[in-house]
């Protein structure tokens, strides 16, 4: 198979989406890896590492489109990117349909069979291709919040874990899954003050038998986000329904109870954000005002630390992407019922349930194309 990996081009996106290291695999299984020049130079890999796995190295990304089987990339395809799509080929990326009806008509009516790595799973239901990024961008979000939180940039001028005789911030991580967890550690390991908020009891009992102390718990309701929301200095929106859009967990009439200043931070953008006010952002300009709230909402967060998200992803992508490769996506997934849950377009038929429910369009079941 030729597999073809074209440079990034949403603003601020310095990942790529295959490594030398991939690239040496696939090669090494008898395919033809085709680089846009330049592709991994965010990321610290020049063309010439490429080069050293077998990999050609070509200059456009028309070029890359055309040649390719099978398209790897990063983030979901730009407009310009979804132009150059076409029958029979296979994209495999980040896609988060369910807020974007451009980007899912668009495939739609290139033909194409888009597999995306947020709705691949594993045997304990879990997203092991979404797992890296979230990881990164929980660490994150503290991190940007803090930033956020400065007076220079709007916020109300606090310091994460305070200074003696002066209380620390207080953080409301909303969700415990995995992106929660990583923010809430990394933000009690600021000195912050923390809870974490989720409905599952099971979740919720191991954080509470893990992290002790480090945090406290809440179970998630409308009454307790009231009580909080005025405490807060800090609120991170961490859910996620896989595949569908994020709920709104905090209204703009609730900004009211808030601090002036106080910083909500939405890892959850990709899939429409969790916050009413949330509209997604870059890392050129990330933050933004409601009613003095301040907002950082940028979509690809983990763009920011380019290296080591392209890594982590790229340990999580290569075995699954070597197996469509080495078998064709059909048999790949028939042998592969997770690897089948991250199909989410086929041949101009959506096969995604929460996508089409969000979006208003008719679904078959992916068994079907089978």
């Amino acid at each position: 198979m030729k597999i073809g990996c074209p440079t990034e081009i949403k603003p601020q996106e310095f990942r790529v989406g295959m490594t030398p290291n991939a690239a040496q695999e696939a090669v090494s299984h008898g395919h033809e890896v085709i680089i846009q020049a330049g592709a991994g130079i965010g990321a610290g890999f020049d063309d010439a590492a490429y080069e050293a796995t077998g990999a050609t190295i070509i200059d456009t990304a028309a070029e890359v489109f055309a040649t390719a089987d099978m398209i790897v990339k990063v983030k979901e395809p730009q407009a310009a990117e979804r132009k150059m799509l076409r029958e029979g080929q296979l994209l495999f990326t980040y896609l988060h349909l369910a807020p974007d009806e451009a980007q899912t008509r668009d495939l739609l009516a290139s033909g194409c069979t888009a597999i995306a790595y947020e709705t691949v799973t594993d045997r304990s239901g879990g997203l092991p291709l979404l797992a890296p990024m979230s990881e990164v961008a929980g660490r994150l979000a503290p991190q940007v919040g803090a930033w956020t939180l400065q007076k220079t940039n709007g916020g109300r001028g606090m310091l994460m874990g305070g200074v003696p005789g002066v209380g620390p911030a207080r953080v409301i991580v909303i969700g415990g899954g995995v992106v929660g967890t990583h923010a809430a550690r990394i933000a009690a390991g600021m000195g912050a003050e923390v809870t974490v908020l989720d409905r599952s009891l099971p979740r919720l009992r191991y954080l509470d038998d893990v992290f002790g102390g480090t945090f406290r718990t809440g179970y998630s309701s409308a009454g307790l986000l009231d009580e909080l929301l005025p405490q807060a200095d800090m609120v991170i929106g961490a859910v996620l329904i896989p595949g569908a859009a994020a709920p709104k967990l905090v209204r703009r009439d609730q900004f009211g109870m808030m601090k002036p200043g106080a910083v909500l931070v939405d890892v959850a953008i990709d899939q429409g954000g969790c916050f009413e006010t949330s509209k997604a952002t870059t890392h050129q300009d990330p933050i933004y005002e409601v009613d003095g709230i301040m907002h950082y909402c940028v979509a690809n967060m983990p763009g920011a630390v380019a290296r080591t998200s392209t890594l982590a992803l790229g340990n999580a992508t290569m075995p699954f992407m070597l197996a469509l490769a080495d078998k064709g996506w059909k048999r790949a997934c028939a042998e592969d019922r997770h690897l089948l849950d991250g199909l989410n377009v086929h041949a101009g038929q959506l096969t995604y349930a929460a996508v089409g429910e969000a979006l208003g369009i008719e679904t078959v079941h992916p068994e079907s194309l089978l």
